[in-house]
């Protein structure tokens, strides 16, 4: 009873001290998505900036629910496909407050990590394995990765608009170097995940000879780190064993998905009188993406503030230039954000083990 007393507090502590990490790291989110957003006005927009009334004419409203609702169920849908098709059945309602705890996570932690880490932490607590979970989450990135880095260096060399950055080697040279280091790191993970292990059992191995754990628990850590990384191993070929409208539904899921988060700022343009070629705006979209992907801030707070209102200064006035680069990441991320600080604080409060499968 008292070690279940001391376990309890611990939790708590514990819980309490990962809930202020992620405040203060929504902070630094939101003071360089503010910075992000004055660099639009200084030096993009040439400051100016001001309110237009179209942005909450009922059609723009109603779409932009739309596709909300489209954004944040194939996002959870394009994950839940994926579990479904290595085995793991986990209810849609878990589902939902996982999109909105990995938008919240993701976006305050640098390179989008957290979001990954978040994630698994998230499934183990329903009872899907560590390495059932880390395969998923995996592999639903890595569909993501599919998509726009397969798409960007055709958009560079074949968009309107970017051919300014095509020209400049430089440019071409960090993104290329960029995206081969991703998908190499990708292809390891996928082709040869045993490669893990080494580094796994040295890290492992350092700590117990400086003491930091116990020679208990590194034989326990070993033996699980182990286990899941055989587990996590295997589950590429549980996936593509899978069914096929599973692999199917996580594929389709996924291209909704991008589809629908590179449309937002489509529908702002429009609703502002702008006549803009839709694929033109998904094109620069992706762009957009894929260097934050590369961001080294939370969420790529800032960066994507400056890179969208660099690629659309030419053909969005400038005084609604910041307001459409607000506008768009309210709508996709700020939103989700919002709701995933709730979801988190409830996920943090709940004992280990208390959710429901």
């Amino acid at each position: 009873m008292v070690n279940a007393s001391h376990r309890s507090e611990a939790d708590r502590a514990e819980n309490a001290l990962g809930f202020r990490r992620l405040f203060g790291f929504s902070l630094l989110f939101i003071v360089l998505s503010g910075l992000g957003a004055y660099a639009v006005y200084a030096q993009v927009a040439g400051h100016s900036i001001s309110w237009d009334g179209r942005l909450l004419a009922p059609g723009v409203v109603g779409t932009c629910l739309a596709l909300l609702l489209v954004y944040f169920a194939a996002d959870g849908l394009r994950l839940w496909f994926t579990l479904r098709a290595l085995g793991e059945e986990v209810p849609l309602g878990s589902m939902a407050r996982l999109v909105f705890l990995n938008l919240f996570v993701s976006n305050v932690t640098p390179m989008a990590t957290g979001g990954g880490i978040a994630q698994v932490w998230f499934l183990q607590r329903r009872a899907v394995p560590i390495g059932t979970a880390l395969t998923a989450t995996t592999i639903r990135t890595a569909l993501a990765v599919l998509f726009i880095f397969g798409a960007t260096p055709i958009l560079l060399l074949t968009m309107p608009g970017a051919d300014g950055a095509a020209a400049d080697r430089a440019i071409l040279l960090t993104l290329l170097a960029c995206g081969i280091g991703y998908v190499g790191f990708f292809a390891v993970v996928l082709l040869a995940p045993r490669w893990l292990m080494r580094p796994l059992l040295a890290t492992l191995k350092t700590a117990r000879r400086f003491h930091f754990i116990s020679r208990a628990r590194h034989l326990r850590w070993r033996r699980a780190g182990v286990r899941e990384l055989q587990r996590f191993a295997r589950g590429f070929g549980r996936y593509f064993a899978g069914r096929r409208r599973d692999i199917a539904g996580s594929f389709a899921c996924t291209a909704i998905f991008l589809l629908t988060l590179f449309s937002f700022p489509a529908v702002l343009f429009a609703g502002l009188g702008y006549d803009l070629d839709y694929w033109l705006v998904i094109g620069r979209l992706v762009i957009t993406t894929f260097v934050m992907y590369f961001s080294p801030t939370p969420g790529a707070s800032g960066i994507a503030e400056g890179v969208f209102g660099q690629f659309f200064s030419d053909v969005v006035g400038a005084s609604h230039l910041v307001l459409a680069t607000v506008a768009w990441r309210a709508l996709t991320i700020h939103l989700g954000m919002a709701i995933g600080v709730v979801v988190a604080h409830r996920e943090l409060a709940r004992p280990s083990g208390g959710a429901p499968r």
